[in-house]
């Protein structure tokens, strides 16, 4: 009897431990935050922003990888992009585009924050406006927005999907270092275009 006691506690404890051990899509997708934060990409992981489309094509709902480059020396302005088809468009809370597609419309979160009326509202920049995306197959259809501000530029993306075998289905572990450099390209790329603009 205490010989299968002991075989049952060791099996629990087997189970346990397997439980533990994380799976292959969370081994792949370590893989790739590890690789993109040694690449300086500082990859997070937040709840999705509420002025991009998320889980279910609804804004604000779900994760997403939030993967922000820090550039030095570099001013960019406050900007939101969304992806619409395949191109990079500013986020619609900032632009009437029922009139002017330049002109900028002060969100009330900004207005209310404002005391001095005499405040003056910088121009924004859209230089990136009907830009291509142009980033590697297996991360341009994950692609959800874009924000820059300060010295650094930010991309959300469902990096989840990038190691999924269901929507990768080509997935190479080998092909992540080169993927995420050429993302890294390009975000140095549109700030360098930005910055040529202002």
């Amino acid at each position: 009897m205490g010989m299968w006691i002991a075989v049952a506690i060791v099996l629990f404890v087997l189970g346990s431990m397997m439980a533990l051990k994380p799976n292959g899509i969370d081994q792949r997708l370590d893989k790739l935050r590890m690789t993109a934060r040694r690449l300086q990409l500082n990859p997070k992981l937040i709840s999705c922003p509420d002025w991009i489309k998320g889980k279910d094509n609804e804004y604000g709902r779900g994760m997403m990888g939030q993967y922000c480059l820090v550039l030095e020396d570099t001013q960019l302005p406050y900007t939101r992009y969304q992806v619409i088809d395949g191109q990079w468009r500013p986020d619609s809370n900032f632009v009437d585009t029922t009139t002017d597609a330049t002109k900028l419309s002060i969100p009330s979160a900004i207005r209310s924050s404002q005391s001095n009326t005499h405040t003056t509202v910088k121009k924004t920049n859209f230089s990136l406006d009907k830009v291509a995306l142009d980033l590697p197959v297996s991360i341009e259809p994950h692609v959800k927005g874009l924000l820059t501000k300060a010295n650094s530029i930010v991309i959300y993306w469902e990096d989840i999907a990038y190691v999924r075998p269901s929507t990768n289905p080509a997935y190479q572990q080998k092909l992540i270092e080169n993927d995420l450099l050429l993302l890294k390209q390009k975000l140095e790329h549109w700030a360098l275009q930005m910055q040529k603009s202002l």
